[in-house]
């Protein structure tokens, strides 16, 4: 089987053709999660699916499955999989390569007559991106259980629109119990979303480790006041001391280097006028790390900071430490190497800086992920870019290590 390879130009005409569905003026896609557009796209998957042979489940989450049966039915399948919908600026490529790099796999193996032992199966995850619908990697998330399924089916959008309505609206409120399939094993393949691999000019990224997150919310709370006729040293200004919270996240990040993060991207402010001290300022805070070790000395970190800056000026600081996402071990990720080894590609261990399906996954099945380089690390963003070649190479080491663990029959 070492010679077996997937057709390119068929992987990027497929990606191309999904591209279609949700195209925006700049090469993008906007194509949110349980709107017309994501059936649209949800029923090109299963149509190809079905076009070689798989048989489609759907479960009470809208999570779709396609089955390849092998020769042993007793063994759990061998899976792979990710997600179709996007930002509302999104790429062509973030998740749907996931997605079509399984249904390749399927179609290669189905042209060749290719007999596994164990059964294949590709997986569209249920709202990754978290756009439309929050938390992200919802779907995943509430298969193997880190969520309530009736809890979620009740989330709404900004329209008041409730999921489990437009999960039915759409066609795709399945009947299959959530997390009731046999599985053995899960890969997911992936752009990048960061600049590493083409840094590196490696082809593959061998992905060991899923980042740890920390949110929060910070609220710190002062006086407003008039900014004309406050003397200094009479003031509480929850902006300054805000700004100075806010830099020493950067600086946290700094301190745990090579692979601590820490950002700040939502800041409201109170009462937001040019002319009076600010009286209460709520902005978040975003710290990552994949070693948990050193990601609690950043939660202390900041923890610590925030009760300084509290004490020094005389103002309250309320620390909201509302999610925890723990660092993942990727253990079927030796499969990924030997599969990029075996095929000759150039490859590194990596860590992912982002969430995918695969992190929750890990949490039920030994999973794996097979990274590929995007132009420039850019993602999320409607000039996304990768090309036919790094698609290729993403899906023949895909396919192989599933292969490593399905066994391949004569």
């Amino acid at each position: 089987m070492s010679e077996l390879r997937i057709k390119k130009d068929r992987l990027w005409d497929s990606l191309m053709e999904m591209a279609k569905i949700g195209k925006t003026d700049k090469g993008g896609c906007n194509r949110l999660a349980l709107t017309p557009l994501d059936k649209q796209a949800r029923d090109l998957f299963c149509q190809w699916c079905e076009s070689v042979g798989c048989t489609i489940s759907v479960d009470k989450f809208g999570n779709i499955f396609a089955r390849r049966e092998g020769t042993d039915s007793s063994l759990g399948a061998v899976c792979t999989g990710s997600h179709l919908d996007t930002q509302p600026t999104g790429g062509k490529f973030d998740g749907v390569f996931g997605v079509l790099s399984g249904v390749e796999v399927l179609r290669t193996l189905h042209e060749n007559n290719v007999v596994t032992q164990a059964p294949l199966e590709v997986s569209v995850w249920t709202n990754e991106e978290g756009s439309r619908f929050q938390p992200a990697m919802q779907g995943s998330g509430v298969y193997v259980g880190r969520f309530d399924l009736e809890k979620e089916w009740e989330k709404t959008d900004v329209d008041g629109k409730r999921l489990k309505d437009e999960l039915e609206k759409i066609g795709y409120l399945g009947d299959e119990e959530v997390g009731s399939r046999h599985m053995q094993a899960f890969f997911e393949a992936h752009i990048e979303q960061g600049p590493i691999l083409e840094d590196e000019e490696k082809e593959i990224g061998v992905v060991r480790l899923g980042q740890g997150i920390r949110w929060y919310n910070v609220t710190v709370t002062g006086r407003e006041s008039h900014a004309g006729s406050t003397p200094m040293h009479l003031r509480a200004d929850a902006l300054a001391a805000s700004a100075n919270i806010i830099a020493e996240v950067e600086k946290i990040a700094h301190r745990h280097k090579p692979n601590g993060l820490g950002t700040t991207g939502f800041l409201q402010v109170y009462p937001n006028s040019r002319n009076t001290i600010p009286g209460s300022v709520t902005f978040s805070v975003d710290l990552r790390n994949p070693n948990p070790d050193v990601l609690a000395q950043m939660d202390r970190d900041l923890n610590e900071f925030c009760q300084s800056i509290a004490d020094e000026r005389e103002l309250a600081v309320e620390v909201d430490h509302f999610w925890y996402f723990a660092p993942v071990e990727f253990s079927a990720s030796d499969n990924v190497e030997i599969a990029a080894k075996k095929l000759g590609y150039s490859h590194m261990d990596i860590f992912a800086g982002a969430g995918h399906d695969a992190c929750y996954m890990a949490d039920i099945v030994p999973s794996g992920m097979v990274f590929t380089p995007c132009e420039n690390g850019i993602s999320h963003n409607e000039i996304e870019f990768t090309t036919p070649e790094q698609c290729e190479a993403g899906c023949n080491v895909l396919m192989h290590a599933m292969l490593e663990v399905a066994g391949v029959v004569g």
